[in-house]
């Protein structure tokens, strides 16, 4: 009975986020786009903190008109990151890539890898939070005119309405862990051939502490040229462990559009 829970379990998942024809539909770049990269490590007997912060918002019209014109889509991308670690050892790497230009199915418009090392002294600890959203919106929009396959276009006449908001997170607190996350977005791309995605992958090992994992979206979609949606959709899910962690993993996947791989 209870594998038959999880398999059940398992199966909505994989019908609401990846067997769904979600329509989010991709902005497009602007004529010049900009990348950034960094690169941080740290090796401390000690004090370490790190903050990272960004929001990227984007149209594929002209920001700041709304309600939103025939066939625009608009897309809000923001991530933060905080860590302090205090009267312990401390190990720190930390990589981050953003880059506005048009991507296909196997890239990433935003890309973030962190690994934590911490064992604290007698009153050591480490607070440790991440979370990521995407926030999407569009009017309806010829399929004819969005699609570079001509099999897509040819079935897809209307791409329609959308508006759905993702949010991805993880945080851990306590005096020792071997931590590592990652986090993917995609929502720039020169037709929608390619789909919208969002991906948080975050592990904790060997810690004493406390640690927690969570998604929220709420899915709106329509259908043909219609301006109320067809479907409505809340999904909120989060993991909590606290004491003596062996391993706590949690992983999330957002893929969304008229034409998925």
């Amino acid at each position: 009975m209870k594998n038959t829970r999880t398999l059940a379990v398992v199966l909505l998942l994989c019908t609401i986020f990846c067997g769904y024809a979600m329509a989010d539909r991709a902005v497009n770049a602007t004529p010049e786009t900009q990348g950034i990269t960094t690169a941080t490590m740290v090796i401390c007997e000690g004090t370490v903190t790190h903050s990272a912060s960004g929001v990227w918002q984007q149209s594929s019209e002209q920001m700041g008109d709304l309600p939103l014109s025939a066939g625009e889509s608009m897309y809000i991308m923001s991530y933060t990151q905080d860590m302090i670690a205090d009267q312990g050892y401390t190990e720190f790497t930390d990589q981050k890539a953003l880059d506005t230009a048009a991507k296909v199915a196997n890239q990433n418009n935003f890309e973030s890898t962190t690994m934590l090392d911490f064992i604290g002294g007698p009153t050591g600890y480490v607070d440790y939070e991440e979370s990521t959203l995407i926030d999407g919106a569009g009017t309806s929009s010829s399929g004819s005119d969005s699609l570079i396959c001509p099999f897509g276009a040819a079935s897809v006449d209307t791409i329609p309405a959308f508006c759905n908001i993702v949010e991805m997170g993880g945080s851990f607190s306590g005096s020792k862990v071997t931590l590592i996350s990652e986090v993917e977005e995609r929502h720039v791309a020169a037709s929608a051939d390619v789909p919208v995605t969002l991906g948080y992958e975050f592990t904790v090992r060997d810690a004493e502490g406390r640690a927690a994992g969570w998604m929220n979206a709420h899915l709106m979609e329509g259908r043909g040229n219609n301006t109320l949606p067809s479907a409505d959709i809340i999904y909120n899910e989060r993991t909590d462990a606290a004491g003596t962690i062996g391993t706590f993993y949690k992983r999330f996947t957002y893929d969304s559009g008229v034409r998925r791989a």
